[in-house]
C-alpha cells in the first residue's frame, strides 16, 4: 500500500506546482499576489523564495493581459501557469482564453502547441457575494479546445494538476475555495491522475450520483445518511468535464436505473443538463425514472450566509432528491 501524508488542499496545489517547476525550467507561474504574498489562499507559499521573480511573477490587475502573456509564452515553448484569484475574473480574460488559447492549435493545424494551465477558485460557501462566488465551469466547457478539470479533494488536486501542467493543450483547473484549508491524506511522491477517467468513490445499486468538485464531498455525506435509511447510492467523482467519461456513468446507470447529477454551477443550461443528455441515448431503456439534476438556484450568489446556503446545493438537498428517486416506483 502506498505511503500517505496529511496536507491541506492548498498545500497539495503548491506541492504539485513545486515538483513540476523543479523538473522543468520552462514552467513559470504568473498572477496577482502570488510572489512574496504566496497567493490569496496561501497555496503558493514558498515558491517565490525558491524560484525567484522571473519564474513566480506578480502581474498587474489585468486578467486579460495576464492570460494574453501566458498564451504568448505557451506559443513560444514555455509552459505557463496562470493563477486567478477567483474564477469570476475569467470573464475579463475571455477573449484571450476563448478566441486565442482555445483555437490556436486548431487554426495552425497542430503546428503550435498550447501547454497552458489556468488555475481558478470556484464556488460559494464563504460569503464572498455575487462577483466572487460563481461556478462557471459549464460555460468554459462549452468552448471547444479547452480542457476542464474539477478536483474533489487534495489527492485529486495534486494528481490532476500535474496532468494539466504536462498537457500540451490549454487546461482550466477549477479549485473550490471551501476546500483550501481542509486537511486530507495524499500519496507521497510523484503521481498523476489521467483526464477523462471518472472515479467511483462509493459503490451502490439503487441510485447513481454523478458529482463535481466539492459536491462529491456533499454527495458522500448524503450517501452515508441514505445508507442508514436502506438506500444504496453509487457516487461518481467526474474529475473532468472535458474530456467527459461517459462510459463510467453509463455502466453505473445501467446497474442502478436512476441518475442524479450534482454540480454547483447554476442549474439552467448547466453541466447537469449536458451530462444527462449526453448519456440519455445509451441508458434510456435502463432508466426507472427521468434523470434528475441539482445545481445552484438561478440567481446571483447572495452574500448573506443563510441565503447563500439556500441557493447552493448541499448534502441535505442531495439526500432529499436521492431519497425520492429511490422510492419512485418506475415508469
Amino acid at each position: 500500500m502506498r505511503e500517505t501524508k496529511t496536507v491541506t488542499f492548498a498545500q497539495a496545489i503548491g506541492e504539485a506546482i513545486d515538483e513540476e517547476m523543479e523538473k522543468d525550467e520552462n514552467i513559470i507561474i504568473i498572477g496577482e499576489d502570488i510572489g512574496p504574498y504566496g497567493g490569496v489562499y496561501k497555496h503558493l507559499t514558498g515558491l517565490w523564495e525558491k524560484y525567484g521573480d522571473m519564474r513566480v511573477r506578480d502581474t498587474p490587475i489585468s486578467e486579460a493581459a495576464t492570460v494574453g502573456m501566458a498564451v504568448g509564452m505557451a506559443m513560444t515553448g514555455m509552459r505557463p501557469i496562470v493563477d486567478l484569484m477567483h474564477a469570476d475574473f475569467l470573464f475579463m480574460a475571455m477573449d484571450q482564453l476563448a478566441n486565442q488559447a482555445a483555437k490556436i492549435r486548431y487554426m495552425t493545424g497542430g503546428q503550435i502547441r498550447m501547454p497552458f494551465t489556468l488555475i481558478a477558485p470556484i464556488g460559494g460557501g464563504r460569503s464572498k457575494a455575487a462577483q466572487h462566488s460563481q461556478s462557471p465551469q459549464s460555460i468554459i466547457a462549452h468552448i471547444p479546445g479547452l480542457m476542464v478539470a474539477l478536483p474533489s479533494d487534495a489527492a485529486e488536486a495534486k494528481g490532476l494538476l500535474k496532468s494539466a501542467i504536462r498537457n500540451d493543450n490549454p487546461v482550466v483547473f477549477f479549485e473550490h475555495k471551501v476546500e483550501f484549508n481542509r486537511k486530507m491524506e495524499i500519496p507521497v511522491g510523484d503521481y498523476t491522475i489521467p483526464f477523462g477517467e471518472a472515479n467511483i468513490v462509493r459503490q451502490g445499486s439503487d441510485v447513481t450520483i454523478v458529482a463535481t468538485s466539492t459536491m462529491v464531498t456533499e454527495s458522500k455525506k448524503a450517501a452515508k445518511e441514505l445508507a442508514q435509511a436502506g438506500i444504496d447510492v453509487e457516487v461518481i467523482d467526474l474529475r473532468t468535464l472535458v474530456p467527459l467519461d461517459r462510459v463510467t456513468i453509463i455502466r453505473s446507470v445501467k446497474k442502478t436505473g436512476r441518475l442524479l447529477i450534482v454540480d454547483e454551477g447554476h442549474q439552467s443550461f448547466g453541466a447537469g443538463a449536458e451530462i444527462g443528455m449526453s448519456v440519455m441515448q445509451d441508458v434510456f431503456y435502463d432508466l426507472d425514472m427521468p434523470i434528475m439534476r441539482l445545481g445552484a438556484v438561478d440567481v446571483p450568489i447572495p452574500f448573506s450566509p443563510p441565503m447563500e446556503e439556500f441557493v447552493i446545493p448541499n448534502a441535505e438537498k442531495i439526500y432529499r432528491i436521492a431519497s425520492e428517486m429511490a422510492h419512485h416506483k418506475g415508469f
